[in-house]
């Protein structure tokens, strides 16, 4: 019932929003007793406003990048998970943007504060995966508290915290607003997905008149700011002026307008990780509407200065809370991974440069995936390259803060919910952004991954394209594509950047595969139905080598608990394997998430020069299970040399200080960093290995 009246109001004409009031009771008939509008399309939800500069890409709304293969079993374990469940387990995703009390750490009287943000999160992951597998049950469990929000905004309300009678105010709301912009992300989605002008009425009744904050603003807190994201994008929906006004006022004012020129000008302050991916992208989602490049080169910089100093193997900074810098029990909370993905996203859509997509890829393979149980039911609030204990790192002291934050529980880390809120955000943000729209009525393949893409191209003619792959654990992908009729129109090509030798072939002929300067290949033709494109591409292995550098002196204060060594310079090496976008871990079998197998042997330096890995390396492939999970019996697993030797990693010194000359020659057996809960993945390096590379 609910699809057959999501196609009949499909064919209902777009109203104006000031006509929204009039038609809102029809809708609300049409619904009946179904209770959401989530199932309501009257109107296809389309962009109205033309920037200035347009963007290289367009996302395809939720629901028209459909999951296939191990990605759709994934998303099914999500599902079945924390993602389906999460208001069952506790007050802050039950009660969360109720208007009622929380029974929750955080949460003021009224029901506001920090649940608020947690909840959001959840309600932002959980609806987009929902359209992701069109699963109504889900849509529905997101749309009941959403539908709150939207009625009580519609009503008269001045912020997405519909019950309070007093606007967000600033320094006191900060909390609030931060949680405003997340809700916000949720409601865009909405629209996205359903087309509901209702939701669309509700985001332009908030943001023609959000007080934005003004005062300069640092990478150290949650800030109200953020609403610049859902506020553009409600923009681009409605085309209502006041909206990018509001929006131009407050990047423009003296404060905001010094953190960007300041960021600009490679000048940053320390600051927590979530915040500082969250923010970096702000400012370029104002260079599309302004025209102005500072605003590109702002947060291209930012990024830039996050990742050389902080960024580790597997794709995400550190952050424990706070920007950490590099080593092997350095630690990253899961929200990182989330706020990493979305950020990327957003300068990906903007720059149409491949290396964004490279990192998308990395980040959401590795880092995405370790910290989850493989059956979704738990997770970690942090992860680490190199774990060796369930719980706490080797020689800290059991009073430290945080204690219990590399567990995997069902909510993550008690009294502290953001990650397991942030973590249903994973999986429909990388599959959302598989496809998506170019300039030129086209298609770009910007991610790659099992699915099938249901969209319009050229003149509005409809497409399917199926997309046959075991990628990342296989190096081909085979795209079916099926036009509603003959048409020319063109589509694009990742080239990642980690890939040399790329094969590409149409119906079985070679073509080009040389990318273009974002690195892409455009193929444009007169497609016809069964048009079968193939990629091929060789993944090599690659050895990276580097230094565990010292916690930044910022730390002192944040984490007092620590001894002043770990503060002081230090580059101590090591070395991390790849092969195509999957680092590699040696895994430390284990019984679950928390108990490793005691006799496991992880007590390895590498052996291998960097020049010759992909030489000396035995890459093993054999075939995928038939049901997804991240298993430690992993479908792809690279041999390399190592050598013994006494190792006894604490978080004082999680690696030796020099390369080591090891003892007896053996040879390792690494699987993807994504399949394991205990492994070593930033290596001791023995003197061959270190090779002739002179210390900093």
């Amino acid at each position: 019932m609910i699809r057959r009246c999501f196609y009949r109001l499909q064919t209902i004409a777009r109203p104006s929003i000031g006509s929204l009031r009039g038609c809102r009771l029809t809708l609300l008939i049409a619904i009946g007793t179904l209770g959401i509008a989530a199932a309501v399309q009257s109107a296809e939800a389309r962009r109205v406003a033309e920037p200035l500069v347009k963007p290289a890409f367009t996302p395809l709304p939720p629901g028209a990048v459909e999951p296939a293969g191990w990605l759709r079993d994934w998303a099914l374990a999500a599902r079945e998970g924390i993602t389906g469940h999460l208001d069952e387990w506790s007050p802050v995703y039950r009660d969360g943007w109720k208007g009622i009390p929380i029974q929750a750490p955080g949460s003021r009287p009224d029901g506001a504060g920090w649940p608020l943000e947690q909840c959001a999160y959840w309600l932002d992951g959980a609806l987009r995966l929902g359209y992701i597998l069109h699963d109504d049950a889900l849509i529905k469990k997101a749309v009941e508290r959403l539908d709150l929000v939207v009625n009580g905004v519609n009503r008269g309300a001045n912020s997405f915290i519909y019950w309070r009678k007093n606007p967000i105010s600033y320094p006191a709301d900060g909390f609030n607003s931060w949680a405003c912009s997340h809700l916000g992300r949720a409601l865009v989605g909405w629209y996205e997905a359903s087309g509901n002008r209702r939701v669309l009425e509700a985001l332009v009744r908030v943001y023609s008149q959000y007080p934005l904050p003004r005062d300069r603003f640092k990478l150290d807190d949650v800030s109200g700011i953020c609403n610049l994201d859902p506020m553009l994008e409600t923009y681009a929906f409605s085309g209502e002026k006041k909206i990018l006004e509001n929006a131009l006022d407050a990047a423009k004012s003296p404060g905001v307008d010094a953190t960007f020129r300041a960021w600009e000008n490679r000048q940053y302050d320390p600051g927590h990780a979530v915040c500082a991916y969250e923010k970096l992208r702000l400012p370029i989602l104002l260079y599309p509407w302004t025209g102005e490049d500072r605003y590109r080169q702002s947060s291209l910089r930012a990024l830039e200065w996050v990742s050389e100093r902080h960024m580790l193997s597997f794709g995400v900074a550190s952050g424990m809370e706070n920007l950490a810098g590099i080593g092997a029990f350095r630690l990253t909370e899961t929200c990182d991974v989330a706020a990493f993905l979305w950020s990327a996203a957003w300068l990906y859509r903007i720059e149409g440069e491949r290396t964004f997509g490279d990192g998308i890829e990395r980040a959401f393979f590795n880092a995405g995936a370790a910290p989850i149980a493989r059956d979704f039911q738990t997770m970690c609030y942090y992860q680490s390259p190199n774990r060796i204990e369930s719980d706490t790192l080797p020689a800290e002291q059991p009073n430290a803060p945080g204690k219990g934050c590399l567990k995997f529980d069902r909510l993550a880390y008690p009294r502290v919910l953001c990650c397991v809120g942030a973590v249903n955000r994973l999986i429909p943000s990388y599959i959302a952004h598989l496809w998506m729209n170019t300039g030129d009525r086209g298609l770009a393949a910007t991610l790659y991954g099992p699915c099938t893409v249901s969209a319009t191209v050229g003149e509005k003619i409809p497409l399917k394209l199926t997309c046959q792959t075991a990628y990342p654990f296989e190096e081909t992908v085979r795209i079916t594509v099926d036009p509603g009729q003959k048409a020319s129109f063109p589509l694009y090509f990742r080239i990642p950047a980690w890939c040399s030798g790329a094969r590409l072939t149409l119906n079985g002929n070679s073509l080009d595969a040389t990318p273009d300067a974002k690195g892409f290949v455009r193929i444009e033709r007169l497609w016809s139905k069964g048009d079968l494109v193939e990629l091929f591409f060789p993944m090599s292995v690659q050895i990276a080598q580097g230094y565990e550098t010292e916690y930044p002196k910022y730390y002192r204060g944040y984490f007092n608990f620590k001894p002043d060594e770990v503060f002081e310079k230090r580059r101590f090496p090591y070395a991390s394997v790849t092969c195509g976008p999957l680092l590699f871990a040696l895994p430390i079998a284990d019984e679950d998430p928390n108990t490793r197998v005691a006799e496991a042997r992880w007590q390895f330096a590498l052996d291998v020069e960097a020049e010759r890995g992909a030489a000396e390396a035995e890459v093993e492939r054999g075939p995928m299970p038939s049901k997804w999970d991240w298993p430690l019996a992993a479908p792809v697993a690279i041999k390399l040399p190592a050598r013994v030797f006494d190792w006894k990693p604490s978080d004082v010194q999680a690696l030796p200080a020099e390369p080591v000359e090891g003892a007896a020659a053996e040879t390792i057996r690494l699987i993807p960093y994504g399949c394991t809960k205990f492994r070593i993945s930033m290596f001791p390096v023995t003197k061959k290995a270190w090779g002739k590379q002179e210390r900093e």
